[in-house]
């Protein structure tokens, strides 16, 4: 089947196909369905030299999508990654990310990463099958701004300090470096010195310091707007224990408070030490993690 199909950019002539069996992929999941159908016209339409979105085209209809991003040098987001359920089980959705592949390694990349709901079966087999193995996990959790909030501890927006920090943490070792990209959304990348001193140039860096040191940041990746409400995305929250952890998040909910934020999504480390220490805090956690896969570029991955 594979051989019969042709591996090429998007365009918008394909949005009926693709919608056709994007809408309903998480129907019994989330009430908003997928985001394909909201997503693809404006992936077609900035698609360049660092972003690429593929379909594969039977020449009867679309089997298959997929976007692929650079988010530096060396890292790839993979994203999208659909197959029509009439080609399921062809080979049709490993050919069109494999392409993808080789379009992110053509430019230098040397991983590829992209993110699976847990709950999400399918997803989870499709990532394994086509070259994905486990990286890490992570969970959302939703602290609300509040203009009044006072950490126990001194906050600063010393992004060498916050980077010494995370560079020893716990929440380094298991996000394996990984922190919300300030650009991309729902995409993580290798959070850098670099990306810590801009969002402190723009003050969306929070440190929790007291006399034993550093112990703990946050940064803020964007704002946006949904559903009608302005949401602060923050990249890591880590705290070296349960006091740092309530500073850190109460630093959060004024920074958010600060912008006009009505909601907070805060990505922080899917472990029990952390997790436990947002909980006594009282504050709103997602009911479940999400998982981030990563594909090896340097290797033989069709093998």
């Amino acid at each position: 089947m594979t051989g019969d199909v042709e591996i090429r950019p998007a365009e918008l002539a394909d949005y009926d196909d693709v919608v056709a069996f994007a809408s309903d992929t998480w129907a019994d999941r989330r009430e908003d369905g997928d985001y394909i159908p909201q997503v693809f016209e404006e992936w077609v339409e900035t698609d360049g030299p660092e972003q690429r979105t593929l379909v594969a085209d039977t020449g009867h209809d679309v089997a298959a999508v997929a976007q692929f991003v650079l988010l530096s040098e060396h890292e790839a987001w993979a994203q999208g990654m659909r197959t029509n359920p009439d080609y399921r089980g062809r080979g049709v959705g490993s050919t069109l990310v494999h392409a993808g592949f080789d379009w992110a390694r053509e430019r230098g990349a040397t991983v590829a990463r992209n993110m699976v709901f847990s709950w999400n079966v399918m997803g989870l087999g499709h990532s394994r099958a086509v070259g994905f193995e486990p990286a890490t996990e992570f969970r959302w959790v939703h602290p609300e701004p509040d203009a009044d909030a006072t950490p126990d501890h001194e906050v600063t927006a010393d992004a060498n300090a916050a980077w010494q920090f995370w560079q020893d943490s716990a929440a380094r070792d298991h996000l394996r470096g990984l922190a919300l990209h300030t650009d991309e959304s729902w995409a993580l990348a290798e959070l850098t010195r670099e990306r810590l001193a801009a969002a402190a140039d723009r003050d969306a860096l929070a440190v929790a310091q007291d006399d034993a040191g550093t112990r703990g940041f946050a940064f803020r990746s964007r704002t946006f707007d949904r559903d009608e409400q302005t949401w602060a995305e923050y990249g890591v929250a880590a705290g070296a224990d349960e006091a740092a952890c309530a500073s850190v998040l109460d630093a959060i909910a004024a920074d958010a408070a600060s912008v006009g934020a009505d909601r907070t999504r805060v990505l922080i480390p899917e472990t029990a030490a952390t997790v436990s220490d947002v909980a006594v805090t009282r504050t709103e956690i997602g009911e479940e993690p999400d998982f981030v896969m990563a594909a090896d570029l340097t290797a033989d991955y069709r093998a």
